[in-house]
């Protein structure tokens, strides 16, 4: 088990060794940090500290985060349910989103052509599937029926 962190400074230590590796939000950071803090007064001295000097941002992490996952192919329903369980403020979602300009209907046309290619659905299970695939990666429906129609692949 790792060792309890019981002054400010080894808190700090730990977090900063945290996010040396990847931006975390407020809300994962003070979760893997609870269970080896045992004064929670002192945990969030540290994480107040943290975002006072910069090291820890909830907006740096929405907007990495959203490139991220932009990039990946996921769609924005998908990312404002992942960011939601990361403990980042809805408000503060729909701003960073707003920044990225997002075609939704282009985004998941590129991810289908990534995912499937040109080849069309064999039949009506293969596009339920299809279908169900797009909206697992956070597309609307209307999105990915448009992402599979733009391929002649219209079946229903």
């Amino acid at each position: 088990m790792a060792k309890a962190l019981e002054t400010l400074a080894n808190v700090r230590n730990a977090a900063i060794a945290l996010l040396a590796r990847r931006e975390y939000s407020r809300a994962e950071l003070e979760q893997k940090l609870r269970g080896r803090t045992p004064d929670g007064r002192l945990l969030m001295e540290a994480l107040d500290q943290l975002q006072a000097d910069g090291y820890q941002s909830d907006q740096r992490f929405t907007e990495v985060f959203v490139r991220s996952r932009l990039s990946a192919g996921y769609g924005q329903v998908r990312i404002r349910q992942e960011l939601q369980r990361k403990g980042i403020g809805r408000e503060q979602i729909e701003q960073v989103l707003q920044q990225h300009e997002i075609d939704s209907r282009q985004l998941a046309l590129d991810c289908y052509q990534r995912r499937f290619g040109e080849e069309p659905p064999k039949d009506h299970k293969d596009y339920a599937k299809r279908m169900r695939f797009m909206i697992s990666r956070g597309f609307g429906y209307d999105d990915a029926r448009y992402a599979l129609a733009c391929k002649g692949d219209e079946y229903d």
